[in-house]
C-alpha cells in the first residue's frame, strides 16, 4: 500500500504544465512565408531581423529586435521594442497592446493574424483555406479566386443572356508613393484604397486584387452603361479624400477600364455553350484601362 504516496506526488505535479502559457500562434497572412505558423506557448517570443531572435523576419524596414510578443498565462501582450518603423494591431501603432483573437500585427511589410481559442488547429485550418481566396494585406479576393468567380459568371451570363460587365482598376503613380513615402506607406494606401472601394458596393459585386496597384471588378446583371457610372463613383470616392500614413496626407486618384459582356461576344464570337475566355474578357477592360493611363489618368474610359 506504500505506492498510493507514489501516485499522489506524481498527479501533484500536473499543474505546471499550464506555465508554458496560453494556447495562441501567429499565422503569416501577407509576406513572405505566407501561411506558416509560429506557436506563442513559451513566456516571449522576440521577433525582429536578427538571426538571434525567434521569428526572424528579412527586411530592410524592420529592427533587428522589432518586437516581443509575451505570454503570462492569461493574457498575450504585443510589445515594441522601440523599433524605428513601430508595430501595428489592426492598423494602429503601439507601444503595448493585449492581443485578441483575430487580431492583425503588421511588423515591417509582413502581416501576422492572431489565433488563440480551445480549438487552435481547426481556427488554423480554417485561415489557410481562407489565404486560398484573399489577399492578406487588402483583405480582398485574390487573383485565382477572382478568375474563377469570373469564368462561373460568365457562363452563367452567357446561357441565360445576362449582362456582366468587367472594370480593370490601376491607382496612379503608384511607384511614385513607394519612393516618396516608403513600402509602408505604399502598403497602407493598397489596403485602404481596397476597403473605400468595398464600402461603394453592392453584396453580388466581387473585388479583387489582381495584382501590385491593379484590382479588378465584376458586376454581375449590370449593363456598361450603368458599369460607367459604377466606376466613376470608385473613382471619385478615392480622390474625393487623401489618406494619412504616420500624420503625412497622400492623395490617390485611380484610372479605370470598362467593358461587357457583348464586347466579348463580338470580339470571340462566343456561344451560350462555348468555354468563357476570361482572359480575352479582361484583356478589353485591361486595355482600356491602358488608354485611360495615357489621356490623362484619373479617369474611366468604357
Amino acid at each position: 500500500m506504500s505506492n498510493d504516496s507514489t501516485v499522489v506526488t506524481v498527479i501533484s505535479k500536473q499543474p505546471t504544465k499550464a506555465r508554458s502559457g496560453k494556447d495562441a500562434c501567429l499565422v503569416v497572412i501577407n509576406g513572405v512565408d505566407l501561411g506558416k505558423k509560429y506557436g506563442l506557448s513559451q513566456h516571449s517570443t522576440l521577433v525582429g531581423r536578427s538571426s538571434k531572435v525567434d521569428i526572424q523576419i528579412d527586411e530592410e524596414s524592420i529592427s533587428r529586435n522589432h518586437a516581443v510578443i509575451e505570454n503570462n498565462g492569461d493574457d498575450i501582450i504585443a510589445r515594441d521594442l522601440n523599433s524605428t518603423n513601430g508595430t501595428y494591431v489592426n492598423d494602429r501603432p503601439i507601444n503595448q497592446h493585449r492581443l485578441l483573437d483575430g487580431d492583425q500585427i503588421k511588423i515591417g511589410r509582413t502581416i501576422f493574424k492572431f489565433l488563440s481559442g480551445s480549438n487552435i488547429e481547426a481556427a488554423y485550418h480554417d485561415e489557410i483555406y481562407r489565404l486560398t481566396t484573399t489577399d492578406g494585406l487588402t483583405q480582398t479576393f485574390n487573383k485565382r479566386h477572382f478568375l474563377k468567380e469570373v469564368e462561373r459568371e460568365m457562363s452563367r451570363s452567357l446561357r441565360h443572356q445576362r449582362d456582366l460587365s468587367l472594370v480593370m482598376c490601376d491607382i496612379d503613380h503608384f511607384k511614385s508613393i513607394n519612393d516618396t513615402y516608403g513600402h509602408l506607406a505604399g502598403d497602407y494606401v493598397l489596403k485602404h484604397v481596397a476597403q473605400r472601394i468595398l464600402h461603394n458596393l453592392r453584396r453580388d459585386d466581387v473585388f479583387a486584387r489582381y495584382g501590385g496597384e491593379e484590382f479588378s471588378l465584376f458586376l454581375p446583371e449590370v449593363d456598361k452603361q450603368r458599369a460607367v457610372v459604377v466606376a466613376d463613383k470608385l473613382r471619385r470616392a478615392i480622390e474625393s479624400e487623401p489618406f494619412f500614413f504616420d500624420n503625412v496626407s497622400i492623395s490617390i486618384t485611380m484610372s479605370m477600364g470598362v467593358t461587357h459582356l457583348p464586347e466579348y461576344i463580338a470580339a470571340v464570337g462566343a456561344l451560350p455553350d462555348d468555354q468563357p475566355n476570361v482572359f480575352a474578357f479582361i484583356k478589353i477592360a485591361d486595355d482600356r484601362l491602358y488608354q485611360a493611363k495615357h489621356t490623362g489618368r484619373n479617369r474611366v474610359v468604357g
